[in-house]
């Protein structure tokens, strides 16, 4: 077996490397939270519900929204909302 030497600046280029990646991962996955507003196949993904469901909370009020076009957006914050609204506690006798 031949052995492989790593130098210091073998160690010192590869973690600039690996910082680099981390950077785009992290920079990726902001970005797609902070986007302001949202189409309707992001918001089901988001909420995990069909798009019959989704029509729904645009029917009874619960989700605005912005058609332009044929296009419909959702404004994050809204999403947010509708999420908080709808909280529910959890029972304390569930933890006993």
């Amino acid at each position: 077996m031949a052995a492989t030497i790593i130098t210091t600046e073998d160690l010192l280029e590869f973690k600039i490397d690996l910082l680099e990646e981390i950077k785009k991962i992290i920079g990726s996955q902001t970005t797609e939270q902070s986007k302001k507003w949202l189409k309707s196949p992001e918001v089901r993904k988001l909420l995990n519900i069909s798009p019959g469901t989704l029509q729904n909370l645009r029917i009874n009020g619960t989700l605005t929204y912005t058609k332009i076009g044929g296009t419909i957006y959702y404004a994050n914050q809204d999403i947010d909302k509708v999420l908080e609204n709808n909280k529910v506690s959890a029972s304390p006798n569930l933890f006993k």
